[in-house]
């Protein structure tokens, strides 16, 4: 008996292992497919990766796009043939415990250099969906100070408009 038991707990840990696993390789291949319809210019396959509701945040400071918004300025891209090619160099990704919502940051090689992306995916009864993501612009730390001074005019404009709402 204490065999079976045995027997049958391990079978249900490797289960959960490899149910985490595939959730983990499914959400590489949606980020992924995701990544490649940018760069294909796939439009509608672009943004049926994310949720209705969707955010991305782009690497200027006033690149707060809702999805609407963000398909908007958008589409000239992707109907130019070209929006833009963002490929994974590494990617970490993480889950909350019941398992419906994931998070990842990751490096990209992309037309800026190397850039850090990261998301927020939400799991729908069929399918993960990208809710939210943040692109960001890598910066060496031996860079910093004159990255600050070359966007400090622009920097001391949004901050003053900012402070004025």
């Amino acid at each position: 008996m204490k065999n079976l038991v045995s027997i049958i707990l391990f079978g249900l840990l490797s289960l959960q292992t490899f149910s985490q696993d595939t959730s983990e390789e499914k959400i590489n291949q949606l980020i992924d497919q995701w990544h490649k319809a940018a760069a294909e210019a796939d439009f509608d396959a672009y943004f049926s990766l994310m949720t209705q509701d969707g955010v991305f945040i782009g690497t200027d400071a006033t690149e707060n796009w809702q999805n609407d918004d963000f398909r908007e300025f958008s589409k000239p891209y992707f109907d130019r043939g070209k929006a833009w090619s963002f490929t994974r160099l590494e990617r970490n990704i993480y889950f909350n415990k019941n398992k419906s919502i994931a998070w990842f940051d990751e490096l990209l090689d992309t037309h800026m250099g190397i850039c850090r992306g990261s998301g927020v995916l939400q799991k729908t009864e069929t399918e993960w969906k990208i809710a939210h993501y943040v692109l960001s612009i890598t910066i060496p730390n031996e860079n910093v100070e004159k990255v600050t001074q070359l966007k400090q005019s622009f920097d001391e404009k949004l901050i003053s408009q900012h402070k004025n709402k």
